[in-house]
This record gives structure tokens, C-alpha cells and sequence, in this order.
């Protein structure tokens, strides 16, 4: 493991229960991250969706790869608790099956193109190797106050 839970929330400002990352595994400066989340039970968003039948949702599946994605971005800018990550766009968002209670998520995000201020990157989720979601994303980063 590359980063923990405590050293994540010092390069994103997500926190629980918003904060969909658990570990970074590896990390390739400005390429490559693969972040890793363990979807438990406890999951506050399994009380609506769906009772009886828990499921993930699939926008926060791609929230979690955006918070992979994030991390990649802010870790490499020197005043990054100036910053914040925006969603600008989401496109070709594909979900091939459910996460339940007990997967594993990994999350593998690459940069597509990166800017100062802009960024494209595909994500995509695993759950015991196989693609569970798939999506490209494109992010703006902006200084905090200035939203």
C-alpha cells in the first residue's frame, strides 16, 4: 500500500461518509493510480438502495474513481489545500454488474490528457478482475473560493 485512509485526506478534502477511497496501490506520477475501496454492509447509502437487495450506485462508483482520480491530480500540485477537483464532464459511463456488500473495488484510473487547469482520465472498477464500470471523466481543477 502506497497511501492509507489518513495520508488520502491530506491530498483530497472528501471526508466520511463521502470519502470512497481506502488505499492507494500504486501510483505512477502524472500516467497512472489504482485506488482501492471495500464496499461493507455499513454503507449508508445501503439503506435506501435498495432494502432487501443492496447495491452500490453507479454514480458513486464513478465518484470513487473521480476520488482516484483526484489524488493523482493534487498530489504532484505544491498548494494543493488551495485547490479543489471539479467534475466537468462524465462520458462513455458503462456498468457491466451490481457491487454488493463484500466487494472489493479496485479502481484503476489513466490519464488521458492533462492540463494545469484541465484534465481527461478513464477510469475503470474491478471486482475480482472483472470490469464492473467504466467511465471517462473530465475534471477542472480550480482554487478553493473561487467556486
Amino acid at each position: 500500500m502506497l497511501l492509507n485512509s489518513n495520508q488520502i485526506q491530506k491530498i483530497i478534502p472528501h471526508r466520511y461518509p463521502f470519502l470512497l477511497v481506502d488505499a492507494i496501490t500504486e501510483l505512477e506520477p502524472g500516467k497512472r493510480i489504482v485506488g482501492l475501496k471495500s464496499v461493507t454492509v455499513n454503507e449508508p447509502f445501503f439503506g435506501g438502495h435498495f432494502p432487501g437487495t443492496p447495491v452500490m450506485p453507479g454514480v458513486l462508483i464513478i465518484e470513487a474513481i473521480a476520488q482516484v482520480a483526484a489524488v493523482l491530480v493534487l498530489r504532484e500540485i505544491p498548494d494543493r489545500e488551495k485547490k479543489l477537483v471539479y467534475f466537468s464532464g462524465i462520458d462513455k459511463a458503462r456498468f457491466r454488474r451490481p457491487v454488493v456488500p463484500g466487494d472489493r473495488l479496485e479502481l484503476v484510473v489513466e490519464v488521458l490528457r492533462l492540463k494545469p487547469r484541465l484534465g481527461k482520465l478513464r477510469g475503470e472498477a474491478f471486482v475480482d478482475g472483472a470490469r464492473v464500470a467504466e467511465a471517462e471523466i473530465l475534471s477542472t481543477i480550480v482554487d478553493r473560493g473561487n467556486q
